[in-house]
């Protein structure tokens, strides 16, 4: 049996709840951007999380903030009740997934798997069928709401799989979310999330290129934005990406490199169903041309460096 690996005291005003070890065990794989902070909510609300990724100052940071570090995903996940995984792409859910060290090999049967990464529904599909005769359930349920959301436990998960095993789950997603909604079986919520990642960027750009032809205008932008954002132009993405456009800081919180994996998602997806995306395909190949010039590790809201390219000097510049 796997053992605790010691854990640094918290001090006692981080609000954290003492682990509850009535509560599900739970092992998470992948601590990045939106990972870890998801999987410290998890520790403040009592539960019991073990981590695993491949750096271990993300291992660390898991440690410092309660949680138990493991060298490997076998080690993680085996005595596990739930594992959770929030990984870059259909690749490595497979490779932590499959296997002779991976999840399916080693984890309990009756375990529940959640994966909340941002992956194409096939690959959904092909992990719920593998996973069904080690009897280890399990739902795709990724998330949208950026860092901020991952950080405030406000996220959205749309959710795919079978509703008595959502409901196993959702006391578990209602520690990192605010919008928690089952959206039909496996794969369901990989492809609501693929039509969540085409509205953004579509949102993105289209803030991106006000943003520009606002500044060329000569017009107040922050007051233009405060504008904007009380009407039907208004939008999560305004709001959320503001100080993004006006201070052009690109520190990624969602990376162009990732959303370019989704719109390759949702343009496949798409066209698998015969549905058209005419101004989805375009920005489709805008991010794919910001991720060409280099830009892949800034913020999504650099699609604004690809309008200003395409604009030439900015007013006064």
């Amino acid at each position: 049996m796997a053992q605790d690996s010691p854990r640094t005291a918290l001090p006692p005003d981080t609000g954290t709840a003492p682990r509850n070890d009535a509560l599900p065990r739970i092992a998470w794989i992948g601590l990045g951007i939106m990972g870890s902070p998801m999987a410290e909510n998890l520790v403040k609300a009592g539960y019991p999380v073990t981590g695993f990724t491949l750096e271990q100052e993300k291992l660390d940071r898991l440690v410092a903030n309660g949680g138990t570090s493991a060298a490997s995903v076998a080690e993680a996940v085996r005595d596990a009740d739930v594992v959770i995984t929030m990984v870059p792409a259909s690749p490595q859910v497979e490779a932590v997934a499959y296997g002779e060290d991976g999840i399916l090999a080693n984890a309990r049967r009756g375990a529940l798997l959640i994966d909340m990464s941002s992956i194409t529904p096939q690959t959904s599909v092909d992990l719920a069928a593998a996973a069904a005769p080690q009897g280890i359930d399990v739902l795709d349920a990724p998330v949208s709401g950026g860092e901020a959301g991952a950080v405030e436990a406000a996220l959205s998960i749309m959710v795919g799989g079978e509703r008595a095993v959502f409901d196993r789950a959702r006391p578990i997603l209602e520690a990192l979310g605010r919008t928690i909604v089952l959206c039909g079986p496996h794969g369901s919520g990989q492809t609501v999330k693929a039509a969540n990642q085409l509205i953004v960027a579509v949102n993105i750009e289209a803030v991106a290129e006000a943003v520009v032809f606002l500044e060329k205008s000569g017009v107040d932008l922050p007051a233009a934005l405060d504008v904007l954002g009380g009407g039907l132009a208004g939008s999560t993405v305004l709001d959320r990406k503001r100080a993004n456009f006006l201070d052009r800081d690109f520190t990624p919180g969602f990376r162009i490199d990732l959303h370019h994996k989704d719109m390759g998602i949702v343009t496949d997806a798409a066209r698998a169903v015969g549905a058209a995306l005419p101004a989805g395909s375009l920005v489709a190949g805008l991010v794919a041309s910001l991720r060409a010039q280099g830009d892949g590790g800034l913020d999504h809201s650099a699609l604004l460096r690809g309008v200003e390219r395409l604009s030439g000097p900015r007013a006064g510049g």
